[in-house]
């Protein structure tokens, strides 16, 4: 029996001040997990998290300790639709300061991309369900670095305190 496969694009906006972590698991226990990664990490963090749920009742699973964040994060897992994946949606906290613990949970088989950049999903989708393909994160590069682009990297490092001197 033949079955269609089609091919789409989710486009996952991200407003300003927000970073975003994509990923899949293989169990409902990932949302209480990472959200005690979350709060543990940067307990000033305000986040909302989304899981798709892949067997059983099939629910987005939500969490989270900002309700705008929350709703945001459930809307695009809701789009991408694919089972077992997960959306972070993070305000005052970066990915860098909890992306290790992420991926060091049991649970967690992939992290797709950590990013504030326009965001677009590749979704595949089967009369099964969907399942995620890749992303597209950000732009294409326009150029090579130079001396003055150079600077501009470490200074932007030290203004976030990931560069002394």
């Amino acid at each position: 029996m033949d079955e269609d496969l089609v091919f789409m694009i989710v486009k996952i906006g991200i407003p300003d001040n927000v970073n975003i972590i994509l990923g899949q698991s293989h169990f409902i226990k990932t949302v209480e997990d990472i959200s005690e990664v979350v709060t543990g990490s940067v307990p000033a963090a305000k986040f909302g998290l989304a899981f798709c749920e892949a067997s059983g009742d099939c629910l987005i699973r939500t969490d989270g300790n900002d309700n705008e964040l929350k709703t945001m994060a459930a809307d695009h897992a809701g789009r991408i639709g694919a089972g077992h994946s997960f959306i972070l949606v993070l305000r005052d906290c970066y990915p860098i300061n909890i992306l290790n613990a992420i991926k060091n949970l049991q649970e967690v088989c992939t992290i797709y991309c950590a990013t504030a950049n326009p965001l677009e999903v590749i979704i595949a989708e089967s009369g099964q369900g969907r399942g995620i393909m890749g992303v597209i994160d950000g732009e294409k590069p326009r150029g090579i670095e130079g001396p003055d682009d150079l600077a501009g990297r470490i200074s932007m490092l030290r203004k976030f305190g990931y560069k002394r001197g």
